[in-house]
């Protein structure tokens, strides 16, 4: 096989910030199984990032600012000095991917760059594609004009969300209930808002993997029983379904904006809200995998490894031969250390048995959207699962 250029066993692979989330340091593992030469650039200190990641690593450079462009620029610099070219440059984390768009281009990287971020990690660059491929989406616009925000509020009533053009998960954003709530909020609002029309649905996604060539290699669809927008500033409880049969309508939509966006070589993570009519509206598209411990309920659900799928793309360029097989619907079911339920996880374990396949806790910056701790269930059957996340969450 003749493989496209920058890929293959002797590539120089930089990871930045390999140790965190804690997952993804299996991204450096699947890379260095598969042949790559993984080098990692991180805030963390040395000492910190834990022997089993060095054991993967061919040298660690620790920068701890790594916001500073000026040091995340000289320790790849430093890194190529002593390797050779970079290949490839990513992290999979959504708070890097402006950094590793800038570093692509002053290192003359293949992937995803600046220009690529000014639309896909922006809303209003978002809905700008979304409308020009026919995608249905939330009506929004900039918010930097109190008069275009009210008069936005004239045609689509209340509630309406005020959010950051950039940004993650429900971070600094608002709903608003009332024109008065929103006067408030137009004295003191930030410059590099939009506002967006309030959508009553289920979260949904459509998550996968596109290669080179834009072509999806795997998908998954996961359904949250509600928003981070709730979770966090009304503590709803939090379940995230995988499901093993996508809807067709969604998966369509999902594929369509794969293609708009003209996903390669990377994960998706895509967000839409299911009406109560059955159909869909597309919230953003976030070109990384669905965060946390989301992954490993990819991989339980069809007994695979997507972190292993990825590092092969990466190295090979392509993954003849391997099959993604959704076998099994998935439950993480989020809880808090502040909350009282039911059971203990022990019990749950016992009354539940071999529904239950993991449990753990979730890293600290991660808590309070995403809980404190999980338990992971699966079935074949979705009423059984929902029925055993329903005892998890129990309140006492």
């Amino acid at each position: 096989m003749v493989l496209p250029p920058g890929t293959g066993r002797n590539m120089n692979f930089l990871y930045l910030s390999p140790h965190f989330p804690p997952n993804y340091r299996l991204f450096c593992r699947a890379l260095r199984e598969a042949g790559a030469t993984v080098l990692g650039v991180g805030d963390a200190p040395p000492e910190h990032v834990g022997a089993d990641l060095h054991e993967v690593l061919s040298e660690y450079v620790w920068v701890p600012d790594l916001d500073r462009y000026e040091s995340a620029y000289r320790a790849v610099a430093w890194l190529a000095s002593r390797h050779g070219r970079i290949d490839r440059l990513d992290s999979n984390n959504e708070h890097w991917l402006e950094l590793e768009a800038r570093l692509r281009e002053d290192f003359n990287v293949p992937g995803q760059t600046r220009a690529d971020t000014a639309v896909n990690r922006r809303k209003m660059g978002m809905k700008g594609v979304f409308r020009a491929a026919g995608i249905p989406c939330a009506d929004g616009e900039r918010a930097d004009d109190p008069q275009r925000v009210r008069a936005f509020a004239r045609r689509h009533g209340y509630p309406l969300i005020l959010k950051p053009d950039v940004g993650v998960g429900a971070a600094r954003t608002w709903r608003v209930e009332t024109e008065a709530q929103l006067e408030a909020a137009l004295l003191g609002l930030p410059r590099g808002y939009v506002v967006e029309e309030w959508i009553s649905g289920r979260l949904v996604s459509f998550d996968g993997l596109a290669d080179r060539d834009g072509r999806v290699l795997l998908c998954t669809s996961h359904e949250f029983t509600s928003s981070i927008l709730d979770v966090v500033n009304e503590g709803a409880p939090l379940v995230c379904y995988t499901v093993r049969d996508i809807p067709p309508a969604l998966e369509e939509l999902g594929r369509r904006v794969v293609a708009a966006f003209a996903v390669r070589e990377r994960f998706f993570h895509i967000e839409f809200f299911r009406l109560a009519d059955g159909s869909y509206r597309c919230v953003e598209i976030n070109v990384r995998p669905p965060g946390g411990h989301v992954p490993d309920l990819m991989n339980y659900c069809a007994d695979s490894d997507v972190y292993r799928a990825w590092a092969r793309m990466m190295v090979e360029g392509d993954l003849d031969g391997w099959t993604y097989e959704r076998r099994y619907n998935v439950a993480s079911v989020e809880r808090w250390d502040a909350r009282r339920y039911r059971y203990d996880e022990h019990t749950v374990t016992q009354m539940l048995g071999p529904l239950v396949v993991a449990r753990g806790r979730m890293p600290p910056a991660f808590a309070l959207a995403m809980g404190d701790s999980y338990v992971v269930l699966r079935h074949t059957d979705m009423g059984a699962l929902r029925e055993a996340a329903r005892i998890v969450e129990e309140a006492a």
